[in-house]
């Protein structure tokens, strides 16, 4: 094969991985999550040319529609969510792999006529028998939909085939439930099989968490207690509950955000180099992150939790969260959770991680900063660096994805003035190709059978483990504090890292 032809040379890093022939079976076809993430991406896929040419789509659910009309609802969701232009050339060879099943459940004849569906695009299609099983429906389905599929054969496979589940967090409520979730996947579906979707952990800003680590030489070696300060970790949204009452109440901050996101995007911050880029060699030093981080004992002074305040919010006047439609005047439900972890090994030791997250806050961001210590000695006079913070990097996951070096640099005169200038890098601004939405490559790595940043239920246990004291200290002391919307949280948050003599970032 001639080095000289591209196109057929399997070293060209320019092609990309394409999936073999395989189909997907969507449960929770009506939601938010299929119309506006996974319809899309799945589409997106096709046009760029990364499906089989026969893929095929079965959507599951509660509805009196014909194929036809299910191919509408997709239409119309990629028609105002896809990311990339619509090709009716892409869209007639998707479409003709669409199929329909209604029913609920529980029903058994549904579910039969699901197994004959998927074993007829096996044979029209071309799929060979493997299908992923996507659960876009809330975890008190899921016991009930594995079983139906273990029960009517769909999660059986011959030789050479493969059949795969994928879920949506929370996974769980706590460990105990976390467990027991883990039993009913497991029950059905071999570890390798089953694929949590976290969908931060798709975006390429993560990543590139590890590329710019264990790619550059610069930054290894400062990497550590002996040159960082503290780690802060913030996903901030200016945006209320909107009409998520129903699941949000009960839930809370913690629960939907620190122990999946947040805690992953810890443990890629802290974990040592893996000797592969694969999932079992990422697997295993995340792990041992999470399995090394502890809480301090003090919750009363290292966690805040609050609810946002009636406030102003993008110029428009906005209801607290008590005055939501759908949530109970007496909920204790926080919108806002703060915490504090260590992670104790010798390359973090006395290096402590902020955790954030909240709704209503000043502005949309999530953000991995890392804060280094003040050198040691600095040969100016107290005026020349008076307006000098900490050196510090700063991860931006999203919007504005891309990175940014707080440093100290000469103010241009006579006198000798120091003060902080940022370096920039921005995506937009490097790369002229977009970068895939995070379902996009998800939905492939589940296609291709490769989950290099897909938690396991071991990664989920830990995080639960780190999480519950905190969720259970905060049971016992009442109403979480009030802040006012379009602010950033609490004051109690503010208190948490003043007795450190630290002070959050304002983005």
């Amino acid at each position: 094969m001639s080095p000289t032809n591209p196109l057929r040379d399997p070293q060209d890093r320019r092609l990309p991985r394409i999936a073999g022939p395989c189909g997907m079976v969507l449960f929770g076809v009506t939601g938010d999550l299929s119309r506006k993430k996974i319809m899309p991406a799945i589409y997106d896929l096709a046009n760029r040319g990364l499906l089989p040419p026969g893929f095929s789509l079965v959507g599951f659910a509660r509805r009196d529609w014909a194929d036809q009309d299910f191919a509408q609802i997709v239409h119309d969701a990629v028609r105002e969510h896809a990311r990339t232009p619509f090709r009716e050339e892409v869209w007639n060879q998707l479409s003709e792999g669409f199929r329909f099943v209604s029913g609920d459940f529980d029903d058994d004849m549904a579910f039969d006529q699901l197994r004959r569906t998927v074993e007829e695009l096996d044979q029209l299609r071309g799929t060979n028998g493997n299908m992923a099983f996507y659960l876009a429906i809330p975890p008190g389905f899921f016991g009930t939909v594995v079983g139906q599929l273990k029960e009517h054969g769909l999660a059986d496979h011959r030789e050479g085939q493969w059949r795969r589940v994928v879920v949506e967090k929370p996974f769980g409520h706590d460990l105990e439930s976390a467990r027991e979730l883990n039993d009913i996947l497991g029950n059905v579906f071999p570890s390798g099989s089953i694929f949590r979707i976290d969908h931060y952990l798709g975006k390429e800003t993560v990543q590139n968490i590890l590329a710019m680590r264990f790619a550059n030489n610069m930054f290894e070696p400062i990497w550590n207690s002996n040159y960082v300060d503290h780690v802060q970790i913030t996903m901030a949204e200016d945006i209320g509950i909107g009409g998520r009452a129903g699941y949000y109440d009960g839930i809370g901050a913690a629960r939907d955000v620190i122990q999946n996101h947040l805690l992953q995007l810890m443990a890629l911050v802290a974990m040592e180099e893996p000797i592969a880029f694969d999932a079992e060699s990422l697997r295993i030093e995340k792990q041992k992150v999470l399995a090394s981080t502890m809480l301090p004992k003090r919750l009363d002074l290292t966690t805040a939790r609050g609810q946002y305040a009636p406030g102003w919010a993008g110029g428009e006047k906005v209801n607290g969260f008590l005055e939501e439609e759908g949530i109970k005047p007496t909920s204790t439900t926080e919108t806002y959770a703060a915490i504090t972890v260590h992670c104790d090994t010798r390359r973090w030791a006395g290096v402590p991680f902020y955790l954030r997250t909240g709704k209503r806050l000043g502005r949309r961001v999530t953000e991995v900063a890392v804060v280094f210590k003040r050198a040691p000695h600095l040969p100016f006079s107290q005026t020349a660096t008076e307006d000098l913070t900490q050196n510090a990097l700063v991860i931006r996951v999203q919007p504005d994805e891309g990175m940014t070096m707080r440093f100290g640099s000469k103010v241009p005169g006579t006198a000798m003035e120091i003060r902080d200038v940022n370096m920039d890098f921005a995506y937009g601004g490097s790369f002229t190709e977009a970068s895939a939405e995070a379902y996009e490559r998800l939905i492939l790595d589940v296609l291709l059978g490769d989950p290099p940043l897909f938690p396991r239920h071991e990664e989920v246990e830990l995080s639960w483990k780190i999480l519950d004291p905190v969720l259970d200290h905060w049971a016992k002391k009442g109403k979480p504090e009030q802040y006012d919307s379009g602010t950033w949280g609490p004051a109690s948050a503010d208190a948490m890292l003043a007795r450190d003599g630290r002070t959050w970032r304002r983005p």
